[in-house]
């Protein structure tokens, strides 16, 4: 099927169908009968060669092909919409950006990664966290451009992913500058019995560390688990405790002299990937991020 062969006005009643969900209010919108929607989205149908939506009782469910179509039929309307807004004044014209991120990285991390783009007047980000799998699901849907996480992606043929090392980095021991200042430990060998706060069971780091204490017949005294690193930030700056976390977490915290550096150890890494499909939509801000060395992130 050649561009010239693809018929908007239908694309444009799928989408509306698509949107509102529902085929009868659909058809009050567009000032047309439900069986004239109906035939101009089998039209489109046959054109494609694909079904885009599957009927489950008095439901339209979209099918897999018919996401990746509203998904495609979203940029190209939007724009649409936001061209006629521009030339009528009401809108200054703007490219949306849509980032995922697993609850357990730190959101340092991502504001250093996501920083280029701030400068950008023209782009509008949109920032989500959540469980990877569900991130995973929505990026599949189209419904995000770009993943971020600190683990990869089993391959599966069923779901092509492209999974693109960002970089990495060493783990650190912290503590309160007022007990720790010019003193430091060795990881896990100074750590018996240690009061500790430590990233959760979901986080990749922890079975590292846990694996480490274990081989070195270590057993600190834990006193927090926590997958959000926001929190677990709160609580290296507050309790007292020493934490086991990426320095970026707490990068404001170690400038200002709040905490310092007890332990490093290079045994333990967090390691950062950037997911995206196969087919995405190309955005030249996500491009220039993505093209980034790990050294510049």
């Amino acid at each position: 099927m050649e561009l010239n062969q693809l018929n908007f006005h239908h694309l444009f009643y799928f989408w509306r169908v698509a949107k509102l969900g529902h085929l009868t209010r659909a058809a009050e919108e567009l000032h047309t009968s439900q069986s004239a929607v109906s035939a101009q989205i089998r039209q489109l149908e046959e054109r494609l060669g694909e079904s885009l939506f599957a009927r489950e009782g008095r439901r339209l469910l979209l099918t897999d092909t018919g996401q990746l179509v509203l998904a495609y039929a979203d940029n190209i309307f939007g724009l649409g919409q936001e061209m006629l807004g521009r030339l009528q004044g009401r809108s200054a014209g703007v490219t949306r950006l849509r980032v995922g991120s697993v609850a357990t990285m730190s959101r340092n991390y991502q504001e250093n990664w996501i920083r280029p783009a701030l400068a950008d007047p023209a782009l509008v980000l949109t920032l989500e966290s959540g469980l990877l799998e569900g991130l995973l699901a929505r990026l599949v849907q189209h419904q995000l451009d770009v993943v971020l996480a600190n683990e990869t992606v089993p391959a599966d043929p069923g779901r092509p992913l492209h999974c693109r090392f960002l970089g990495s980095q060493s783990i650190s021991l912290v503590g309160p500058a007022s007990q720790w200042a010019s003193r430091s430990l060795r990881i896990p060998e100074d750590l018996d019995g240690a009061d500790i706060a430590l990233p959760g069971p979901r986080h990749a780091l922890r079975a590292q560390f846990d694996a480490l204490c274990a081989t070195a017949g270590v057993v600190p005294r834990l006193r927090a688990e926590v997958d959000d690193m926001a929190m677990l930030r709160l609580i290296a700056r507050d309790s007292g405790w020493l934490t086991v976390l990426p320095e970026v977490v707490v990068q404001d915290e170690l400038q200002s002299g709040l905490l310092v550096v007890v332990g490093h150890s290079t045994a333990l890494q967090e390691r950062f990937y950037a997911i995206t499909t196969p087919h995405r939509h190309r955005i030249d801000m996500l491009e220039a991020l993505l093209a980034r060395g790990p050294s510049e992130q």
